[in-house]
């Protein structure tokens, strides 16, 4: 059992004391207690393989340091880790004073999605997205969603033996035109994503990053040349809540935005409005003049609905009328694209001429029923409208999209 110094044991009583209040509300401060101020992941002391295994794989970005350690240069976190540590992530190690990933060709969930579900609305609309993840996460967000794959080792999850060849063979065999690197954090199997995304390529096929973000520019400008599309989450617009709410800080995230940017990679940006964190008016006026500033009006911005889940089961689901109002700020601040997601039927699930104010893509779900673009241009008047669009498919061309389904390859082991 780990020694529990006095503080923690009077912090923890406290929070007893106040579960078994019936003030109930006063619950909603206990994620900002000075104890959680930071909750970033750290180094696993002496939890390396002894020797690299079938799944493992130099990894590409790191420095060699004295007595046989070694520097990440992935992430932020530049983990420093001696012969025999385990990197914030769980996904790389130090084995023998050299970097190892352990996540190349053990993908633990491998699914057709929409490529709506990313989710991704102005890129080629109506189009499969083969989607894929390795376990471990670089980030330690309280309310993840994944956190049965992104919050445990590789060596932890179920998972299929697939090499990047095999991952793109599959994707073309059930019929997709992208692969999309989601679920977990694909940063922390950068090694087997870039090397299938090579491939992809070759096979002309779409490679789609969804990621939160947390990498450093080397990394992420050699990424730039080979995904076409993205989804990044961007938290929050609050370093403190960064650090107490994901295990991460704002800057890098923000930096990723404008690499993306300057590398012309089309990419889209989701924020989960959680209640008590992330949900007040004038952080999202201040996140959209940095957008505006920085990115300008064109990059699609998605408000999404927190439900409880992981370590928040006990904050409601974010109030309607909340994504409402974010979307409206938004839109006021001259933001082209801006959608309300988790909620089903909403406004603004569907797609606007920010010219003419016509409807211009219908969504029911993540199908598609209706589609009013044409060569890039609102087919009402003429304006472009940004994005990766079909050249010259009609209207009628875009059926509501299929379910995800699970895609079965092999034997999980």
């Amino acid at each position: 059992m780990r020694p529990v110094s006095r503080r923690q044991f009077v912090c923890s009583s406290l929070a007893a004391l106040a579960i078994c209040s019936p003030a109930r509300h006063c619950l909603a401060l206990w994620p900002f207690d000075r104890e959680q101020s930071d909750i970033r992941g750290t180094v696993f002391k002496g939890d390396a393989p002894n020797e690299p295994g079938k799944w493992s794989h130099k990894a590409i970005h790191y420095h060699k340091l004295e007595n046989g350690r070694v520097m990440c240069a992935l992430c932020p976190h530049r983990c420093r880790l001696a012969p025999g540590d385990r990197g914030a992530c769980r996904s790389r190690a130090n084995i023998g004073g050299v970097l190892y990933s352990l996540s190349f060709g053990n993908p633990c969930s491998v699914n057709l999605d929409p490529i709506e579900k990313k989710p991704l609305y102005h890129f080629m609309p109506g189009i499969r997205a083969f989607s894929l993840a390795v376990a471990g996460c670089n980030l330690r967000c309280l309310n993840c969603q994944n956190w049965e794959i992104s919050q445990v080792r590789p060596s932890d999850a179920r998972h299929l033996d697939l090499s990047p060849r095999q991952i793109v063979e599959a994707a073309v065999q059930a019929g997709a035109q992208s692969i999309a690197y989601t679920y977990s954090e694909p940063i922390s199997f950068y090694e087997y994503m870039t090397a299938i995304a090579k491939i992809a390529g070759q096979s002309k096929l779409y490679n789609l990053w969804i990621s939160a973000g947390y990498i450093n520019p080397g990394p992420l400008k050699q990424l730039c040349g080979l995904i076409h599309g993205a989804n990044v989450n961007l938290k929050a617009f609050d370093d403190a809540v960064y650090r107490k709410l994901n295990g991460a800080r704002l800057e890098p995230i923000l930096n990723t935005f404008v690499t993306l940017h300057r590398h012309k990679v089309h990419f889209e940006m989701t924020h989960l409005v959680v209640p008590g964190y992330v949900d007040k008016p004038e952080m999202v006026r201040a996140m959209c003049q940095w957008i505006l500033d920085n990115l300008g009006p064109d990059h699609p911005l998605h408000f999404n609905r927190f439900f409880p889940r992981y370590k928040l089961t006990r904050i409601a689901p974010t109030p309607i009328s909340t994504l409402t109002e974010f979307r409206q700020i938004a839109l006021d601040a001259g933001i082209h694209y801006v959608y309300v997601g988790n909620v089903p039927g909403h406004e603004g699930n569907h797609t606007y001429c920010w010219r003419c104010g016509k409807r211009i893509i219908e969504r029911h779900g993540f199908g598609i029923s209706a589609f009013e673009i044409k060569n890039g241009q609102c087919r009402f008047c003429g304006n472009a409208i940004a994005g990766v669009w079909p050249g010259n498919e009609g209207r009628n061309n875009f059926m509501p999209t299929a379910p995800a389904k699970e895609i079965g390859h092999g034997t999980f082991q």
